[in-house]
């Protein structure tokens, strides 16, 4: 956090914040040390779980040895993504104003360092010097430090009050004008964006609490049984966050190509693409990318209902497709999650010991949440977005998801003190 409040030295502010689609998913602060946040992390984990999941790299992790070298391999491959990444983002969005080179290099240095330094303060947590992963906890500091933000910031804002919420009311209060604390212009926060990010709230954790319980029983340990849950966010926050970066790369894409090709809005062609706005290049005004990003805020969405809906059926539509491949790529298909059950040493009653009896039960429910989940995770995501929750409606998903895991996880430990052998199966689990 504090690396995220330290200025970068040489850096200038660059016309675009070419980050700003995943500054709440890296957990990053434009022209801070912590400008790539835990990107290169992210990055280089997801590609080795790609890579694995997809069998091109193949790893047995019940067996320590090759589980060692998994973790190693995706060591060496954080440093290769922090260093990447480090020069090309300082060369490309810092450099051109940057007149002497060593400032450059001092600019990359910068990167590298508070890069390694956030991965190691991951393994510090992973290793057991905290709770958790560390990537979660960075993600879930930045979310709760913009919701408290726009709770009680005492800064002034465009309106004559103050950004946070509840200074805002307690100064309408004393003024005696309350007309305009329900709702306020320039996507300020205010008592609808407060309701309403409560109200989502309270429909993730109660989805995150649906799930399908199948029953299992230990063939190691006589006489323990329990449930398989099936949770119907099977998928978790994870196809919400690949669409969110695909479109947000869509998007800088058409800005590039309109820059170089269509700058005036005149080409009827590229026109179908996207158009801007010229006096200020970051506002998409027609095209395709038009109606694929969010009109954040109620006031916006209302000068123009279907572009609202059409970013809310977009969401749906491409989590549910995100959602689909990601049960495919990340290990969580039936023959997947029957093998793992086999290999925990449990069984469900009545079905014999093998995997196609168990993968045909799990098939009957497994392809089904993850399109019921992916069309609600899509569907909270697109009209969080659009009507403007603190925090952002992908934060809020990933806040939640986060926090349940946290409970989660305490929940085991508790059960690994009272009873270790029930521990251990659910550690292997």
């Amino acid at each position: 956090m504090v690396m995220g409040q330290t200025p970068l030295f040489g850096a200038t502010a660059p016309q675009f914040d070419f980050l700003q689609f995943a500054r709440v998913i890296f957990a990053s602060q434009q022209g801070t040390l912590v400008e790539l946040g835990i990107g290169p992390i992210v990055t280089a984990g997801l590609l080795m779980q790609l890579l694995k999941g997809s069998d091109i790299l193949k790893f047995d992790f019940k067996k320590p040895e090759e589980r060692g070298v998994f973790q190693t391999a995706t060591k060496l491959v954080t440093y290769i993504v922090i260093a990447a990444e480090s020069i090309v983002y300082a060369t490309a969005v810092y450099g051109p104003g940057v007149h002497e080179p060593y400032i450059l290099y001092v600019m990359i240095g910068q990167l590298m360092a508070a890069s390694i330094i956030i991965m190691f303060l991951d393994e510090l947590i992973q290793k057991g010097w905290g709770l958790g992963s560390g990537i979660s906890l960075f993600i879930m500091a930045g979310v709760a430090q913009q919701i408290l933000w726009s709770l009680f910031s005492p800064l002034p804002a465009g309106d004559g009050g103050t950004v946070g919420i509840i200074p805002y009311v307690a100064q309408q209060m004393m003024s005696g004008d309350l007309s305009n604390v329900l709702f306020r212009s320039n996507q300020l926060p205010s008592i609808f964006g407060l309701c309403l990010t409560a109200g989502i709230l309270l429909i993730l954790v109660f989805t995150q609490g649906m799930k399908i319980e199948i029953p299992i029983v230990s063939t190691k340990y006589r006489g323990f049984s329990a449930v398989y849950p099936i949770k119907m966010l099977y998928t978790s926050n994870i196809p919400v966050i690949l669409a969110s970066a695909l479109t947000a790369n869509a998007v800088f894409l058409g800005q590039m190509l309109w820059a170089n090709f269509n700058p005036r809005n005149n080409n009827a062609f590229m026109n179908i693409l996207g158009q801007f706005d010229p006096t200020s290049p970051s506002t998409p005004i027609g095209g395709i990318i038009y109606y694929v990003t969010p009109p954040r805020g109620l006031a916006i969405a209302l000068l123009d209902p279907g572009r609202a809906i059409g970013y809310i059926l977009f969401m749906v539509g491409i989590v549910v497709l995100f959602g689909k491949l990601w049960v495919e790529l990340g290990g969580l298909s039936p023959k997947s999650a029957a093998q793992n059950l086999l290999d925990a040493d449990v069984q469900i009653p009545g079905f014999r010991r093998s995997n196609a009896p168990v993968e045909a039960l799990l098939a009957k429910y497994i392809p089904s949440v993850t399109i019921i989940g992916s069309m609600i995770l899509g569907l909270l995501s697109g009209v969080s977005d659009v009507l403007g929750v603190f925090g952002g409606g992908i934060g809020i998903l990933l806040m939640v998801d986060i926090l349940i895991n946290y409970y989660t996880q305490l929940v085991r430990e508790q059960v690994e003190v009272v009873m270790p052998r029930l521990g251990a199966l659910l550690g292997r689990k």
